[in-house]
């Protein structure tokens, strides 16, 4: 749906967000640098995710380089969340800024916003059964009914959505959604699905969507593809 450059120097994450931006429906490209970035990069790009403390040219020199060439959002992924910090890559171009450690679907939120404000992507909607997603807005409705979701909860229900019929093991979901977010563990999904079921009754649902796959962990019911 859009192209997204990713640049930060620690590998194991940016493999993270390549495969969940991917996932969106994104075409990915990482990089471990900021003085790798070109202006070809900067033509292709409809976002740019930016870490700030990198070997050689750290993300700042790299956003005030590039702010020229790339008319693109810019968003500031770093563990410097002191707000001097914030002020200046801002006022160096960046459009939002986001300190690790971060969720997962809260990035995605904000990718989506700044794609959706750019007019880069249209708005994107997954139907299973009664239930349908606005996977910009990260809403869920059943019935045409509001499911009054968290974040957490949203990125879980949609997730499982995507893959309806598969069984997904708790840590699965978990590093799925939540993977760079740290301070839990799987359980915390056992306590985000008692929570989407509630939710879903609240709405109307008779059949919940989400099935216990005893020992293994959760699934999406595959008869509501």
């Amino acid at each position: 749906m859009a192209n997204i450059l990713v640049v930060d120097d620690e590998p194991d994450l940016r493999a993270l967000l390549q495969a969940a931006l991917q996932k969106d429906g994104h075409r990915v490209t990482a990089l471990g640098r900021g003085d790798e970035v070109t202006a070809r990069h900067c033509a292709w790009a409809d976002c740019i995710l930016m870490d700030v403390m990198m070997p050689g040219e750290d993300g700042f020199a790299a956003c005030a380089r590039i702010r020229s060439e790339a008319d693109c959002p810019i968003l500031f992924l770093t563990a410097k969340g002191e707000e001097q910090d914030v002020l200046r890559g801002l006022a160096l171009g960046g459009d939002d800024y986001l300190t690790k450690p971060f969720r997962l679907a809260e990035l995605r939120a904000r990718v989506a916003a700044h794609l959706r404000r750019q007019g880069r992507v249209p708005a994107r909607r997954l139907r299973r059964g009664d239930y349908e997603f606005d996977l910009a807005a990260q809403e869920m409705s059943f019935s045409g009914r509001p499911v009054r979701l968290t974040r957490g909860e949203y990125a879980i229900c949609e997730h499982l959505a995507s893959h309806a019929g598969q069984t997904l093991g708790k840590e699965q979901i978990y590093e799925a959604v939540f993977g760079y977010e740290g301070g839990a563990d799987a359980s915390a999904v056992t306590e985000h699905v008692k929570n989407i079921r509630a939710k879903c009754r609240v709405a109307g649902a008779q059949e919940l969507p989400v099935e216990t796959v005893w020992g293994i962990g959760y699934r999406w019911k595959s008869e509501k593809v």
